[in-house]
């Protein structure tokens, strides 16, 4: 494979210019026959997403030649294989899984959420938001009652915390610019898994089971997903006509199917009996955005991810400079010295991300947070034997820090023949979003408002402070953690992202330290238990065998408050290009997805 763009110096970041449009270049595939999807051994996770720990050696991990899916769901995982074996690219793939995921998947699968996609091809990288948008009448006081008070759930429950929805029109232009198959080929899949109906999982059981109250608060979401008042037993056979229906109209007229006409009015009609805000016309404004992609070279590998409205991709890369100039891979791991270097450079980053919002209303660029100054700047700042309290650390450039005090995303990575890749990350935020369905069109809105700073220096779903920056405002885009990431060396390459909210960037930095510096193997370098910070609240979060006694010890004793969680961090799916063109692809074993391969016969 080659690249277009330049080499990047170490320590900087470099803004590529938009690509022209231009038709994707993707090898056609010669005939293949799939390796089935693989599905890691049965947990039983809650809605919220929360695991046990990883089991080891329980991912699938393939060597192939045709090209692999990686995902959340081993059923999209087979669609996206599907699409590659009759012939499509990368492209094809993913948005065939991601609208797979949208069916058997609903609880973070969607068309009512949005999401962000990262692209590499022969030609060179390329950046999508598709990221939900405020409606035309959102206000920054519309979640505060008249007295200034936070008004209870308000941007986390019912319609009033829906944004406008970004996935049917991203996807679709994901694959004007780059898919090869034509449009219906790449949905079909997704048709068929909700005509014909799928089998309920057992995550998506337990996600009915512990989001069953507020379920149950909309009796048209409680008719679907509630019958006779309990969540649909693992293994039932469901059919969803509505969504069937309306899948088959997106196959034949595009986005206006869902963002204009019958279904649109359905999303008004919905919104407004509730107290909502998305319009139709809303929906009809909605454009994603093909933006510069965020690129920068860290431990001698080329590194993509998004640029604003995500702040994951600017947390990966201003903590990898810092770790690069604290000479972290020198360290042996299980080293407490390691862990105590690398929650150091999170707290950091995060507290750089209280800064960040909307392209359009930012108080800091990642060209000044991952410039070599700023970096030496923090580096400095960081004790090397003690923990630099939270409250101490103050956002670019020395703004006053606040007086400070799960949710669902589903991620999915695609490598195809000839070696373009897609990593793809979408999102309803909360499990089920707002838990509001819409009948007539078969999916779920969104609770994207809660990704504002609805209520500035107050935490969020995921404990995060964010500021005036990402405050609600008509039209804005919130901020986000989704980091779809792609990262090459030579011939190696390595596509990957996660869910889990606040913990997406850690939980894909991890995975990407394994194995662009341990050397891990991909399913070990997913596998490998994780640990977390997000600078508010000030608490390493780890999950059981991240940290061992001995480095939980030192850790407290410079000053760190530790807490063992059986929520997981993250769930990573990846695919990986090795130096000698062989390539692996990896489901977390924290959730129940699915890896598979495509090789010739």
């Amino acid at each position: 494979m080659r690249d277009s763009g330049a080499t990047v110096k170490p320590a900087s970041i470099r803004r590529v210019a938009p690509l022209a449009a231009f038709l994707g270049v993707f090898g056609l595939l010669a005939a293949c026959v799939a390796v089935p999807a693989q599905k890691s051994p049965a947990q039983k996770p809650p809605a919220s997403g929360h695991t046990a720990a990883p089991k080891p050696g329980a991912t699938t991990s393939s060597v192939f030649a045709g090209g692999a899916v990686a995902s959340a769901e081993p059923a999209a995982t087979d669609a996206g294989l599907a699409v590659l074996r009759a012939g499509g690219n990368a492209a094809d793939a993913a948005i065939a899984t991601a609208l797979a995921l949208a069916v058997v998947m609903p609880n973070a699968g969607n068309l009512g959420g949005g999401g962000f996609a990262v692209v590499r091809t022969t030609g060179g990288v390329a950046a999508l938001d598709f990221r939900e948008t405020a409606p035309a009448a959102a206000r920054p006081d519309m979640f505060l009652t008249p007295e200034g008070h936070p008004k209870p759930e308000a941007s986390l429950v019912g319609p009033l915390a829906a944004a406008v929805p970004g996935s049917p029109q991203g996807l679709y232009d994901l694959h004007q610019r780059y898919g090869r198959l034509p449009w219906r080929r790449v949905v079909e899949p997704a048709i068929s898994l909700a005509r014909s109906g799928f089998a309920v999982t057992e995550r998506l059981h337990h996600a009915l089971e512990e989001e069953k109250e507020d379920l149950a608060r909309f009796p048209a979401t409680a008719e679907v997903w509630l019958p006779q008042g309990q969540p649909l037993a693992t293994g039932t056979r469901l059919r969803l006509p509505a969504l069937a229906a309306t899948l088959a109209a997106y196959a034949d007229r595009g986005p206006k199917a869902l963002m204009e006409g019958p279904v649109a009015e359905a999303i008004e009609a919905v919104s407004h009996a509730g107290g909502g805000l998305l319009t139709a016309a809303d929906l009809a404004a909605y454009r994603p955005v093909w933006r510069e992609p965020l690129r920068f070279e860290a431990f001698g590998w080329e590194i993509v991810s998004m640029p604003l409205p995500s702040s994951g991709g600017i947390i990966e890369g201003e903590t990898l400079l810092m770790l690069e100039a604290l000479r972290w891979p020198s360290l042996p791991r299980g080293d407490a010295q390691r862990a105590h270097l690398l929650v150091e450079s999170w707290r950091r980053a995060f507290a750089d991300r209280y800064l960040l919002g909307d392209p359009a209303t930012t108080r800091a660029e990642a060209s000044s947070l991952l410039a070599p100054e700023w970096v030496a700047r923090r580096v400095a700042g960081i004790d090397a034997t003690r923990a630099t309290p939270s409250k101490e650390i103050r956002p670019w450039p020395d703004a006053p820090a606040p007086e400070g005090r799960s949710g669902e995303t589903t991620h999915l990575s695609v490598v195809d023949r000839e070696g373009n890749s897609v990593a793809l990350t979408t999102t309803l935020n909360g499990w089920f979003g707002c838990y509001v369905y819409v009948p007539e069109a078969g999916f779920f809105l969104n609770n994207e408002m809660d990704d504002f700073a609805t209520v500035p220096d107050q935490p969020n779903l995921f404990e995060l402070i964010q500021g005036q920056a990402n405050a609600v405002r008509a039209g804005a885009r919130m901020l986000s953690s989704m980091s779809p990431t792609i990262a090459w060396r030579g011939r190696e390459t390595l596509v990957l992202g996660s869910r889990g909210g606040s913990r997406i960037p850690t939980a894909t930095l991890q995975v990407l330290l394994n194995v662009i510096v341990d050397g891990d193997p991909l399913e070990t370098a997913v596998n490998r238990p994780r640990f977390h910070h997000q600078w508010m609240p000030d608490e390493v979060r780890y999950e059981p065998g991240a940290l061992d006694a001995a480095q939980r010890q030192e850790l407290e004793s410079r000053g760190d408050r530790l807490k063992e969680v059986t929520w997981p961090v993250g769930e990573v799916d990846a695919v990986r290009v090795g130096a000698d063109g062989t390539l692996q692809a990896a489901a977390d074993a924290r959730g129940p997805g699915g890896a598979g391969v495509v090789t010739p016969p």
